[in-house]
């Protein structure tokens, strides 16, 4: 991580873009401010594979949390968004697809991939900590398919992660130790809600229970009807409410 990390910001539809330095890169992102002086907690809402911080479907899971007094940042994830390319992306989608026959272990982008996302999320909560308007001692994260997948093992190694949720995640995706079931054991005690779709045939039942079953006891689990990328507003309410209580909404 490095130890001045850089940010530039600048106004964009409902917020501010901004960009910050991680391992070398400019990574995009987009912070989004209740109104009034703050300073706010954060919460880090990330993205499913094949998405960016700017699809429409993020806008309806992190409105509602802004107006509920949240400071809401969404990063592009790597080969994604504005960091799209043209090989790779495809290849890591098919890494992510379930039966689909690729071997991530021959892809061998695992542990860049993982290293890198892990660390912008690291560098962004350093740098947007910075700001006045934000309180860097309440941050919260909710990561949605590959967010939940990445997003374990960065709430796991960044003790400023006081709550988390991971929807429509689950284990044996990515080869370990790049594996959310080898990260996600160590958030406890903080608490840590796993969120899945009834229906979901990217993430069937026995790869959504091997991750709750590394992630222990403490754990809450919550299933939903419907497939990956449905699922209810019964669902974003109930992490909602799950992550404001811990950051003191």
């Amino acid at each position: 991580m490095d130890p001045l990390p850089s940010l530039w910001t600048e106004p964009c539809e409902g917020g501010l873009r901004f960009e910050v330095v991680s391992r070398g890169d400019w990574v995009p992102g987009r912070l989004f401010l209740p109104s009034g002086p703050g300073p706010f907690p954060l919460i880090l809402v990330q993205h499913g594979a094949g998405s960016s911080k700017d699809d429409p479907i993020m806008d309806t899971v992190s409105a509602p949390w802004v107006e509920g007094g949240a400071a809401v940042a969404r990063l592009d994830f790597p080969l994604h968004g504005e960091r799209t390319d043209a090989k790779l992306t495809g290849r890591v989608l098919a890494a992510l697809a379930e039966g689909s026959g690729a071997s991530s272990l021959d892809l061998g982008l695992w542990p860049d991939l993982h290293a890198q996302a892990v660390s912008d999320l690291r560098q962004a909560v350093s740098a947007l900590s910075g700001r006045d308007e934000i309180d860097g001692e309440r941050v919260g994260y909710a990561g949605f398919s590959l967010g939940g997948i990445l997003g374990a093992a960065f709430c796991a190694s960044d003790p400023r992660v006081r709550v988390a949720a991971l929807a429509l995640a689950g284990g044996g995706l990515a080869p370990s130790p790049f594996d959310p079931t080898d990260h996600v054991g160590a958030f406890a005690p903080r608490p840590l809600l796993l969120v899945n779709a009834r229906d979901d045939q990217r993430i069937p039942q026995a790869r959504a229970e091997a991750l709750h079953a590394a992630a222990g006891q403490a754990s809450e689990v919550a299933w939903f009807d419907g497939g990956h990328g449905e699922l209810p507003g019964a669902a974003l309410k109930r992490i909602w409410r799950f992550l404001a209580g811990p950051l003191g909404l």
